[in-house]
């Protein structure tokens, strides 16, 4: 099968929220082979503890791959403990230029509380603008609804669930079984 045959993996929306003094990450279930369901709880958002610092992690994209990057940067968090951009711009580094990196399909959302930052293969370490962020297929979607409630009484945890119900709504690679994961500054 050519890639041009081939459907495609689609799936998952990713949003990270950061709103008084707390983070929190949220990611769908839904992973889609083509215009079919494959799986609707799959869990992409993950505790790591690395050094014994808490970052959480949030990925879309190919889940090995996503695997792959997640151990990377746990080995980059214990050669530098507790400075989650230094390891996170080293694992950017290291995808951009080495050459099995490079073939990954993933991106992540990665947070110690204080940091909330964007991971790409395109050697990307990004930090959102208005504490908001999203990834994945439905990320666009989250990221609008939720920068639309930022002003509002809502905290953190109630921003990124009504931003995954309204993108669960609209997009059809997003579904409302969510993983949630919080943290502290």
């Amino acid at each position: 099968m050519s890639d041009t045959d081939f459907p495609g993996w689609h799936g998952t929306t990713i949003i990270g929220v950061r709103k008084g003094g707390k983070v929190v990450i949220a990611g769908d279930g839904q992973v889609s082979l083509g215009q079919t369901v494959i799986k609707g709880t799959a869990r992409k958002v993950r505790r790591l503890s690395p050094g014994g610092y808490d970052v959480v992690c949030g990925f879309a994209g190919s889940t090995a791959d996503a695997f792959t990057l997640l151990e990377r940067l746990e080995a980059k968090l214990e050669a530098t403990p507790g400075q989650l951009q230094r390891a996170s711009v080293e694992l950017a580094k290291d995808w951009r230029t080495d050459k099995y990196l490079q073939k990954l399909e993933a991106m992540l959302i990665v947070t110690d509380g204080s940091d909330l930052l964007v991971i790409t293969g395109a050697g990307d370490v990004l930090e959102p603008e208005h504490d908001v962020t999203a990834i994945g297929s439905g990320g666009n979607y989250a990221l609008a609804a939720a920068r639309a409630m930022m002003d509002t009484d809502k905290d953190a945890e109630a921003i990124a669930r009504a931003a995954m119900a309204i993108a669960a709504d609209i997009c059809v690679y997003t579904n409302g079984n969510l993983t949630v994961e919080t943290i502290s500054a």
